[in-house]
C-alpha cells in the first residue's frame, strides 16, 4: 500500500509507469486512477487470468483477498496492455482496444544446464504450493511408470517443501531463485500437467519454458498456450490421457538420443521465439508507439 502511494505521488516524474498484478486486498483502484490523473503513461502486464478467482486449497483461508473484476477496471485506465497469450488479450480488449500479446520470455543467459550428477532418469515437476495440485494430476501416469521402470527412474518435485508421496519416494523441494537452475537441471524430463478449465487456459506455459531453455524434453497437457509452444514429437510432447502420457513419458525414457535432440530443439524454441532477445524489439515498439501517442 505504502509503495503505492509513492508511486502515484510520483507519477508526473515518469513518461511511463507500469502496472503489473495487482494483489492488494481492496478492490479500490484509487491509486491507479491517480497515476492516470497525473498523465504519465500507464502500461498493464498480465500472465494469468487473474480476472477469474480461482481459489487453491494452499490458499483457501486468503480467498476473500481476491477481487478479480478489478482487472478490468485498471486495464480500461492504462495506455497499453500486454498479454501473455491470446486467451488473456481476448479478454483485455473487452476494455482496452490497445492489447498487444506477448509470450512469456525466459533469460537464455541464465538459463543454461548445470552437469547433472545423479544417476537415473529423472522425471520432474515444478511449481509451487497454490500449483501441486496440478502435479497431483499426473499421479495415475507416474505410479505406472515406476511399477513399468522401478529403480530407472526417479521423481522430483519442486515449489512445495511440504509435499511428501512415500510410494514414489518423493519429498518435495523448496523453490529458491538462487539454486532454481541448478536444481531444474536434475530433470532428464520436464512434465507439465494441466486440467482443462478457464484458469489454466490463462497460464503462459512459464515451468515448460524453463525445462526447455535448459535443454530438458518436455511434455505438456494440449491447454491453452502449450499446443503452440509444442511442436509435438520435435521439441516436445502433447499428452492427453494417462495413457498417452505413459507413452511418451516411455519413449524418453528408452531412448537417450532421442531425449538429447528433442532438448536440443526445445531450447532452440525458446532462444527463437520465446527469450528475451527475440522479444525486446517488440517491446521497445509498443513502448514508443505510446510515448508518441
Amino acid at each position: 500500500m505504502k509503495q503505492r502511494k509513492k508511486d502515484a505521488a510520483r507519477a508526473n516524474q515518469f513518461d511511463i509507469i507500469f502496472i503489473f498484478r495487482d494483489a492488494l486486498p481492496t478492490g479500490s483502484i484509487k491509486y491507479e486512477k491517480k497515476m492516470r490523473a497525473s498523465g504519465a503513461k500507464l502500461i498493464y502486464d498480465f500472465d494469468d487470468a487473474i480476472f477469474i478467482l480461482n481459489v487453491s486449497s494452499g490458499n483457501k483461508s486468503l480467498s476473500f483477498l481476491k477481487k478479480p473484476k478489478k482487472t478490468g477496471k485498471i486495464i480500461e485506465l492504462c495506455d497499453l496492455i500486454i498479454a501473455g497469450n491470446q486467451y488473456l488479450a481476448e479478454y483485455a480488449t473487452l476494455f482496452n482496444p490497445n492489447v498487444k500479446v506477448i509470450p512469456t520470455t525466459i533469460d537464455t543467459k541464465e538459463y543454461t544446464r548445470h552437469e547433472k550428477k545423479n544417476t537415473g532418469v529423472c522425471i520432474g515437476w515444478s511449481g509451487s504450493v497454490t500449483t501441486i495440485e496440478h502435479f497431483k494430476l499426473a499421479l495415475p501416469f507416474l505410479e505406472k511408470i515406476k511399477l513399468k521402470y522401478g529403480s530407472k527412474v526417479y521423481f522430483k518435485v519442486i515449489g512445495d517443501e511440504n509435499y511428501l508421496n512415500k510410494h514414489l519416494e518423493i519429498i518435495g523441494t523448496p523453490w529458491n531463485k538462487k539454486n532454481e537452475v541448478k536444481e531444474l537441471s536434475e530433470f532428464d524430463i520436464g512434465i507439465m500437467p494441466l486440467p482443462d478449465d478457464e484458469w489454466a487456459k490463462g497460464k503462459c506455459g512459464l515451468k515448460g519454458l524453463q525445462y526447455m531453455a535448459l535443454e530438458i524434453p518436455t511434455i505438456m497437457s494440449p491447454v491453452g498456450v502449450n499446443s503452440e509452444i509444442i511442436n509435438n514429437g520435435k521439441n516436445g510432447f502433447i499428452a492427453s490421457t494417462n495413457q498417452d502420457w505413459i507413452d511418451k513419458l516411455s519413449v524418453l525414457i528408452d531412448q537417450n538420443e532421442t531425449r538429447s535432440k528433442m532438448g536440443i530443439e526445445a531450447r532452440k524454441t525458446v532462444v527463437d521465439s520465446y527469450s528475451i532477445i527475440a522479444n525486446e524489439d517488440l517491446y521497445l515498439r509498443y513502448f514508443n508507439e505510446v510515448l508518441k501517442d
